[in-house]
């Protein structure tokens, strides 16, 4: 992005996992400690299972773990694992990637305005600004239990609301890049995380580490 266009409000939304952290083992961990409490629940989930929900809804992350129970009891058990997800990564942090806190800051300083979008539970992305330990660099942050919408609609809404003219959205995977470009903001492929993305294929830049962000802001 050019110098010139400094005056305009610029805006950095950014993804959670496998963005911002890899917290995937924790939250395998928590979940597995509220499952084995319950006698209709088959088992433990593992990592790799738990991985291939992160980037889904609520929702949808109940269908596809717990879709042999009664729809009523799926959403039940779900809001209990999440629930105590949240006081758990409290106290058992995920693992911020390299060179987070200092890229945060130096697009700070360089005039863009920092925001979070993500599909999980309320009490989530502040676990993971807690561990990030930087408080007020991100200025706001929607996660899909604030209004039940997709990615897409609570990208364009946080847009929206902290009247952004130019927004960008960094995330890594192919469902990040599809709600991106239903919100009509840029993308940035963060190439080192869980994702599914051909950059080349789909014309977007990609960042094999987090604190690359800073230049490729830069080319946009």
């Amino acid at each position: 992005m050019a110098d010139g266009n400094h005056d305009l409000k610029r805006g950095i939304i950014l993804d959670v996992d496998g963005t911002l952290w890899d917290a995937v083992e924790v939250i395998t961990q928590s979940w597995n400690v509220v499952l084995n409490t319950m006698p209709d629940v088959q088992g433990e989930i593992s990592a790799d299972q738990m991985r291939g929900c992160l980037g889904k809804t609520m929702f949808e992350i109940a269908d596809r773990l717990f879709g042999y129970l009664p729809l009523p009891r799926r959403r039940q058990v779900l809001e209990e694992a999440m629930r105590y997800e949240v006081a758990y990564l409290r106290e058992h942090p995920g693992r911020i990637y390299p060179g987070v806190r200092e890229c945060l800051k130096a697009l700070r300083e360089d005039g863009w305005h920092l925001y979070i979008v993500s599909n999980c539970q309320k009490g989530y992305i502040e676990d993971c600004l807690l561990a990030l330990g930087e408080e007020g660099l991100v200025e706001d942050h929607i996660c899909f239990e604030d209004t039940l919408q997709d990615k897409g609609s609570n990208i364009r809404l946080c847009a929206e609301r902290n009247q952004l003219d130019y927004a960008v959205y960094v995330g890594d995977t192919a469902q990040d890049l599809s709600a991106a470009r239903a919100a009509g903001t840029a993308f940035i492929y963060a190439g080192y995380g869980f994702g599914d993305v051909d950059a080349a294929k789909e014309r977007v830049p990609e960042i094999l580490r987090f604190e690359d962000l800073v230049q490729a802001v830069k080319e946009l």
